[in-house]
């Protein structure tokens, strides 16, 4: 029964992608509950792509500090599930901090080299302007920056092609529906 619950889980974040995303339909409350209700059911059921949009929706747009803080561990368990976008939302809870989670700049390093060495750009392109600067308490280092800036403008298709192996198509392939927020 497990891969049934799965392909219906599946199916109702389908439903709620397409609610979410049609321009068509009108925007009435009861579309927008229904389309958050299934958000929820999904992240609950523990689908990785809906812990990660669901909670950054809490997080950002959520009116009360419960809802934010359930947003916040929605996008840090599908961080921890390796979907790369959260990794990059729980680096910036972490950077910018919240009511359940004080800042601390280790984890958010930890949380944006994760999610750059997974494809998200602006994952690297964060870290590389912490190590030019000396921000999130690392040291100056002009290596690593440069590092994570080649890697940053790699996966948003800066660099030339020529140079581009498969392993960094299929990155760059990924990392295009996951930059914008």
């Amino acid at each position: 029964m497990p891969e049934a619950s799965s392909l219906f889980t599946r199916l109702e974040y389908r439903l709620a992608q397409q609610l979410f995303h049609t321009r068509w339909l009108p925007r009435s409350p009861r579309t927008q509950r229904l389309t958050m209700h299934l958000f929820q059911r999904c992240a609950d059921a523990g689908h990785r792509a809906a812990l990660s949009q669901y909670g950054h929706m809490l997080f950002h747009r959520g009116v009360s500090p419960q809802d934010k803080a359930r947003g916040a561990r929605y996008v840090l368990e599908a961080a921890q599930a390796g979907d790369a976008k959260a990794q990059y939302q729980a680096g910036q809870i972490h950077e910018h901090g919240c009511a359940q989670y004080p800042r601390r700049d280790d984890h958010a390093v930890t949380w944006y080299a994760r999610a750059g060495e997974a494809g998200h750009p602006l994952a690297a392109s964060r870290l590389a302007r912490a190590y030019r600067l000396g921000e999130l308490s690392l040291p100056l280092d002009v290596e690593k920056a440069g590092h994570w800036q080649a890697l940053a403008d790699r996966l948003a298709g800066f660099a030339g092609s020529l140079d581009s192996d498969a392993s960094g198509a299929a990155s760059l392939d990924r990392a295009e529906g996951e930059t914008r927020h």
